[in-house]
């Protein structure tokens, strides 16, 4: 240890290859586990619902009360990330997720569980951003990119496979669906003991500064903001004293946050990185990759068990066309950045092929042929591929090394926001159009349509009569094709931001680009030199 009395800069540290490729794989195991505990319960839910004798409303928060979590401690987990031990914070982050998922595998009510899904999710808040700041402080931007196919591949399991994985433990009986919230606990046990005995990173430790006013704002901001987007169409009308009330309260709670954050000294999420056109243009693309990401995982698994009556596990199989091309160009293009440190092409084929692949989608319907189908998603796992790990990355090499946590974490918090607004809206549509078609589909037939719709439980399509089945089938499978036409405005949106973003070269080492002196040499100028900095090492 060694005391200095101005500010060191928190730079990266000289690795081999292989020393990367050994504490990335504990990074790796945690981003696994964060993702999988997002997704493993889509295909289990009708399922695990019923046990535990809960409602359509206790449906939705299972998913959404993790999402919520998830994204509203994502900038400060980031944050806390540019203060202190990143190797302590991302071991805590995954020691809060297992307890959180051994809880919820106990869990004797909808309530219990969706209390332990937060949990669960303030836990993989940690895990998403820290192993973005790791990575950048670990790797030089311009050998990053070839690293971030590996992350990416892993997303892609995570974020599609997990219906699979959990279609599989439902559809097992010796099993049971307790084992979905189990399953993650070997892989997150794993992570720690790889993580402890091979990511060794510099600490630069000071007076720590937590802007907790500001966490509290953003915090109750977002929330009230999902909150109002889930109850929406379904507890209380879009247009009604409900939404008036909860919308301008997130509008003051986040206008409050804002005058905090550019008063605060050490704010959770620093205006002034908005100020670069990169950083700002890169999150308005994140929030659509974010309802790609999620919207499409979510959603593809309910219309392949309700519009096309297949099970759990099938349902999953049938999703591997998007696992395996956000699989490919992840790993592909990740490399061909390394070789060239040109990215801003990539970015804009994906948004492109997002925006083509979820126009498509919106043609589906309950009969429509498999090989389109294929087509579709993989152009939509294509352009994931090419457009999740690398809007991150363009932001992380036009900041300083000491700011990468809360830059890295502003894109994943804005994803992660995309993600869960996306799900609760294009929900909503799904509902909303499901029951008009079911209720055009009946009145076909001659049935009274009073009563019907989606607003109770989801039908099991194996137990209706020949017709009604028909009827259902085929309003499930128009509602798909609806919300994916919803989401292909968002592919379009990305596609124009990252057009105006502006192409830097990547740098080739992981300190501080050379404006960041300015900066430093300005802030011990002006009197932060006062502060007693202790450097080390994680042991």
């Amino acid at each position: 240890m060694t005391q200095a009395t101005a500010p060191t800069r928190a730079t990266g540290v000289e690795m081999t290859h292989r020393q990367i490729l050994e504490a990335l794989s504990g990074l790796l195991l945690g981003m696994f586990v964060a993702i999988l505990s997002s997704t493993v319960v889509s295909n289990a839910l009708p399922r695990i619902i019923t046990e535990l004798r809960g409602g359509q409303s206790a449906y939705t928060w299972v998913v959404t009360s993790t999402l919520l979590a998830t994204t509203a401690t994502t900038p400060i987990w980031g944050k806390l990330a540019d203060l202190t031990s990143k190797k302590i914070l991302v071991q805590l982050s995954l020691v809060i997720f297992v307890l959180g998922s051994v809880l919820a595998g106990l869990s004797q009510s909808t309530e219990q569980l969706i209390a332990c899904r937060v949990l669960q999710g303030v836990g993989a808040g940690g895990l998403t951003a820290l192993a973005q700041v790791i990575m950048a402080t670990m790797i030089a931007p311009r050998e990053r990119g070839r690293y971030s196919g590996y992350l990416g591949a892993v997303l892609a399991l995570g974020t599609i496979g997990g219906p699979l994985i959990g279609g599989v433990i439902v559809d097992t009986s010796w099993l049971g669906w307790r084992w979905c919230f189990y399953v993650g606990v070997p892989f997150a046990i794993a992570a720690l003991v790889v993580l402890q005995k091979t990511l060794h990173l510099p600490v630069v430790k000071r007076q720590v500064k937590i802007d907790w006013w500001g966490a509290t704002l953003i915090t109750a901001a977002v929330s009230l903001l999902l909150i109002w987007v889930t109850l929406a169409g379904d507890k209380y009308d879009w247009l009604s004293w409900q939404s008036a009330v909860m919308v301008t309260g997130a509008v003051v709670l986040g206008t409050l946050a804002v005058r905090v954050e550019n008063r605060a000294s050490e704010p959770m999420i620093p205006p002034r990185l908005f100020r670069n056109r990169t950083i700002t243009l890169a999150v308005v693309a994140s929030i659509a990759v974010g309802v790609g990401m999620f919207g499409a995982s979510v959603f593809l698994g309910q219309y392949f068990q309700i519009s096309r009556g297949e099970s759990p596990t099938m349902s999953g199989l049938m999703t591997m066309p998007m696992i395996l091309g956000l699989l490919v160009s992840s790993v592909v293009v990740g490399r061909i950045i390394t070789r060239t440190g040109r990215w801003k092409r990539y970015l804009v084929a994906g948004s492109a092929l997002l925006t083509a692949g979820f126009a498509l989608m919106g043609t589906i319907r309950y009969d429509t042929p498999y090989w389109h189908l294929s087509i579709y998603m993989a152009l939509i796992g294509l352009g994931l591929g090419m457009t999740m790990q690398n809007l991150v990355l363009a932001v992380q090499n036009t900041v300083a090394a000491h700011e990468l946590g809360a830059a890295s974490s502003v894109v994943a918090f804005f994803r992660s926001l995309g993600g869960a607004v996306g799900v609760s809206v294009l929900g909503a549509v799904l509902g909303h159009r499901v029951k008009d078609y079911i209720a055009d589909g009946l009145t076909a037939l001659g049935i009274p349509a009073s009563g019907s719709g989606s607003g109770g439980v989801l039908p099991d399509v194996h137990t209706l009569p020949g017709p009604i089945r028909i009827v259902v089938e085929s309003a499930y499978g128009h509602g798909a094709g609806d919300i994916f036409l919803a989401a292909a405005p968002f592919g379009l949106i990305a596609l124009i931001a990252v057009i105006f973003i502006k192409e830097i070269p990547l740098r080739q080492h992981t300190g501080d680009a050379v404006t960041d002196t300015v900066t430093q040499e300005s802030a011990v100028a002006a009197g932060a030199g006062a502060a007693v900095v202790r450097t080390g090492t994680d042991r």
